[in-house]
């Protein structure tokens, strides 16, 4: 399986000629979905779920198909994709890759903001990505997690205890599109020190290494 992390928040798999994304966002590349078999949502902000890149690319290949709450799928009512609902503790296969559903509500921005539901996806049964929240799989461990390293609902010793709990064998950041250089160097080299497992920052557009 070939892993790429995109910009921000969005991850692309390709896996014997299927191709699944996650999170396509705002920040994120339009190019991310060219092919893209399926698109799994975690929640409906926009830097995680850009609803004008989503119905360019159904448009352009019938039967994309896009999971997520029922909420999310809301969203993409009115594009050409076929809209998959999905909860919490359900597992299904998804272009061709086994995933698991995790999680329930988004992390707490601020208690008059209401929260959202957010979902946190098992890849594989060795890749998670939680979306906006820290929900961790309790039934299964995870080999690569993606961890979040900044945004308005998080601070770092909330990643650092994410990690710690999740306890994969390596980490890596994940949330990072509103960084500048300087806090990137902060937070990685915070992590690195703290998160007890390999973890590193990669490029947006590389390939995850084995």
């Amino acid at each position: 399986m070939r892993l790429t992390k995109h910009s921000h928040a969005c991850l692309r798999f390709e896996h014997d000629g299927g191709v699944l994304v996650i999170d396509p966002g705002l920040f994120t590349e339009p190019a991310v979905l060219d092919g893209a078999d399926a698109v799994l949502v975690t929640h409906e902000h926009p830097d995680h779920l850009d609803v004008e890149a989503i119905a360019t690319a159904a448009g352009r290949r019938p039967g994309l198909t896009v999971y997520g709450h029922p909420d999310v799928l809301a969203k993409v009512d009115g594009t050409d994709a076929v809209r998959q609902p999905v909860s919490a503790g359900e597992s299904f296969t998804a272009a061709g890759v086994p995933v698991r559903a995790y999680g329930g509500q988004h992390a707490v921005i601020h208690p008059d903001i209401p929260r959202l539901v957010n979902l946190g996806y098992l890849i594989d049964d060795r890749v998670y990505h939680p979306g906006d929240s820290f929900a961790a799989p309790e039934d299964a461990p995870v080999d690569t997690l993606f961890v979040p390293i900044h945004a308005p609902w998080l601070k770092i010793s909330e990643a650092v205890d994410f990690v710690r709990a999740v306890r994969p064998r390596r980490a890596f950041a994940l949330h990072d599109g509103l960084l500048n250089e300087a806090g990137l160097g902060f937070t990685n080299a915070n992590l690195a020190r703290l998160a007890q497992c390999e973890y590193a920052r990669i490029e947006p557009g590389s390939v995850v290494p084995d």
